[in-house]
């Protein structure tokens, strides 16, 4: 007999085609959602690309370029050819700023399609800095006969995150066109943002001073050339990129010789006008300036150096500038040579590592508490404070190197040079802004911020300092008698010119009008004590950022923070004079932020308008803020050297370093939910599961399908007879 089956219904068929359907539709539910919600939870990207957009990129997004420092990889640069190596290494910056301005003006093609970036700029850089790199060994060895190699690896670039704000995806607010001030990236695009500043009650304090030897050098010799009231600005930079306009791409403040600028010879700097009161100084200071972001244009918002370059906002005149030289604690300290030129810190540090990094963040009434990675949030009645420590060994051979560095040198721990180096006058300069706390968010959104290289995003961690040594011979021996003979001097002190020097005494200041450039008044506990009054404790409930006391870096790392020096003349039997700029207890007071800082908001806070000077040093007359002081060269008391300027900090937190960024620290949270606090990233476990429910309706289906199918199969048997 054959073998036959029993003739399924026609309801056993309707039952197998609804399994089918329950399958195919459940499995589509499940990979539609689960395709949707790949793209939540991210917030739009930079420029406000669509969130499916983001399905197709794996990882963070970029936030710049980044390039090898031509200049480090260098060798020994003959002088002759040292001009056209300068010039061609600022024309590799050019073309990184070049680069990133495409890359920020096509950021939403980058974060669709990586390989865009490779082959629409990062490809053509190449091409464009190997062409260059070329050139500058072919310089090299043309004078020398021997062309360095191996430089063409320096050429190829990448793009970069940035790893602080990839931490804090709550401080994504903005895209590349945003103009509120604050989220991701200020009014330019490109910085600065929340997570770059720091409440700075929630540092520990970080300074310690460095042992003191007898006989070491323990004076203070203090010059006072202004606040750059005259308005002397430029986006040169003489010492790194000579002969080249807009070499810095960035605005710098000017004290000191008003003859300053891209073409600047060493002759021009000594006939040059000077803004100092003792008109034996004719150094020049200089550094990035500081601008408020609030949404108001200033004059160069269309220039070079300005808005061309991403640098917007109002420039802020600094409220005081203390330029003081020191001694070295291990011993005294020689002349420097006259056109000494120094840059201390790193305008690339972003992007370049913090191996130079040497610039310090903080308040007034808190420099015991020293930032180098985060802009301070200061309480109210404290004002912000960038200071600089400046290399303090010289080779004893070169006033300038192939990366104009590596002829100075800063101290080890102890304050001893490196073997080969003599101990010169260190320069201590402290800058202070009246400025008020940063405002993230909203219509009065303001920021605070350097200006920088485009593409270093306006970090805190680029700040750097620029120094031409233009003492003439008389003056710069008085700087070093003041020093090694432990004496306090200042402008109006009478130099003591030795005979044939061929110069007139110095007891005259060169100005006498203006508001005085010296120390606001201590509290009255110091006043009364002599001893600066103690920190006040963190405020209540906020996460401490604790720093590690300062650990010497390397002579070529150059990590010495500052601190201010202490600013009031004292008797020899007088006790320990008071810290400068100290804020009183009721100021530092622990309670919310904004409560402390109360006061005008910071798109309404008046900013000192900034006269526009002369570029050139003719006619320019002296910056009138520099007001005469009394004469100071009395010996400084033992309890005063303790406090003596030499101090170090330190301002590694316990936060865990980012491999790629210097400033990844999290932002400490603040009372009130407020500035800089951490926020909540999206796509929460609450969110996501409210949003996944048709996956979940998807798969109930699946299963059932599934089942209702398999039950039917197994009712469809042969049998046999």
């Amino acid at each position: 007999m054959g073998r036959t089956t029993r003739r399924r219904p026609r309801a056993g068929g309707r039952t197998v085609a609804a399994s089918i359907a329950l399958i195919l539709g459940g499995g589509g539910l499940i990979a539609v959602n689960s395709y949707a919600a790949a793209g939540e939870g991210q917030g739009p990207w930079p420029g406000g690309v669509d969130r499916q957009e983001q399905t197709r990129v794996a990882g963070p997004s970029p936030a710049t370029v980044k390039c090898p420092e031509v200049a480090n990889g260098l060798p020994q640069v003959p002088d002759a050819a040292r001009p056209e190596v300068d010039r061609e290494l600022a024309t590799l910056d050019s073309q990184i700023t070049e680069a990133y301005q495409r890359f920020a003006e096509e950021k939403e093609q980058v974060a669709r399609d990586p390989q865009f970036a490779q082959n629409a700029i990062l490809g053509p850089l190449e091409s464009k800095r190997t062409a260059g790199i070329d050139r500058i060994a072919e310089a090299i060895g043309r004078v020398s006969g021997q062309r360095p190699q191996g430089l063409r690896a320096l050429a190829p670039c990448t793009l970069q995150t940035d790893e602080a704000d990839q931490a804090d995806p709550g401080s994504q607010g903005g895209g590349e066109g945003d103009q509120g001030g604050g989220g991701n990236g200020g009014q330019a695009g490109n910085g600065p943002e929340a997570s770059d500043f720091a409440d700075i009650r929630t540092v520990q304090p970080n300074v310690q001073d460095p042992p003191r030897l007898p006989g070491a050098s323990r004076g203070t010799f203090t010059t006072d050339c202004g606040i750059n009231a005259n308005g002397k600005f430029n986006p040169d930079n003489v010492i790194a990129a000579p002969g080249v306009s807009n070499g810095a791409h960035h605005m710098h403040d000017y004290v000191g010789n008003q003859a300053n600028d891209a073409f600047a010879s060493d002759d021009d700097l000594a006939s040059g006008e000077t803004t100092c009161r003792d008109q034996g100084d004719r150094s020049t200071y200089y550094w990035p300036v500081l601008r408020l972001q609030n949404g108001q244009d200033e004059d160069d918002a269309r220039a070079d150096g300005g808005g061309k370059d991403r640098n917007v906002g109002e420039i802020l005149t600094p409220s005081q500038v203390t330029l003081d030289f020191v001694g070295n604690p291990q011993g005294k300290v020689t002349a420097m040579p006259r056109f000494l030129r120094i840059i201390t810190g790193d305008a690339k540090a972003f992007v370049n590592g913090d191996a130079n990094v040497n610039a310090s963040w903080s308040c007034t009434g808190f420099e015991d508490r020293q930032l180098r990675d985060k802009y301070p949030i200061c309480p109210g009645g404290s004002n912000v404070v960038r200071s600089f420590r400046f290399q303090s060994c010289w080779d004893g051979r070169n006033t300038d190197s192939a990366n104009h560095r590596t002829h100075v040198a800063f101290t080890d721990a102890s304050g001893r040079c490196p073997g080969g180096f003599l101990a010169v006058p260190q320069l201590v300069q402290r800058i202070v802004y009246d400025v008020p706390p940063p405002v993230f968010d909203g219509p009065d959104a303001a920021v605070f911020a350097l200006d920088s290289f485009p593409e270093q995003l306006h970090k805190p961690v680029t700040d750097h300092g620029d120094f031409i040594n233009v003492f003439d011979e008389g003056l710069m021996r008085e700087l070093v008698s003041c020093l090694n003979e432990g004496r306090r001097c200042g402008p109006g002190d009478p130099v003591r010119t030795p005979a044939g020097d061929g110069q007139e005494p110095k007891d005259t200041p060169g100005i006498a009008d203006g508001a005085p450039a010296g120390p606001a008044p201590s509290t009255p506990a110091e006043q009364e004590t002599g001893a600066p009054t103690r920190p006040a404790a963190p405020a209540p409930g906020a996460e401490q950022v604790t720093a590690a006391p300062y650990e010497a870096a390397a002579p070529d790392a150059g990590h010495e923070p500052v601190t201010a020096a202490p600013r009031q003349s004292a008797a020899p039997d007088a006790g320990e004079p008071g810290t400068e700029e100290a804020a009183t207890e009721a100021e530092r007071a622990p309670g919310p932020l904004d409560a402390a800082a109360a006061g005008p908001k910071a798109s309404q806070a008046p900013v000192q308008p900034a006269g526009r000077g002369s570029r050139s040093g003719t006619g320019v007359p002296a910056d009138p803020s520099a007001d005469p002081s009394p004469a100071r060269s009395e010996p400084v008391p033992a309890a005063a050297a303790a406090q003596s300027p030499e101090t170090t900090a330190g301002t590694n937190t316990t936060a865990p370093a980012s491999p790629t960024a210097t400033n990844s620290e999290p932002t400490p949270s603040v009372p009130n939910g407020g500035v800089g606090a951490p926020q909540a990233a999206e796509g929460a476990l609450a969110r996501t599961g409210a949003q996944l429910w048709p996956s979940a309706a998807g798969a109930a289906l699946l299963i059932a399908g599934v089942a209702l199918l398999r039950v039917r199969t197994r009712r469809v048997v042969p049998r046999h007879r």
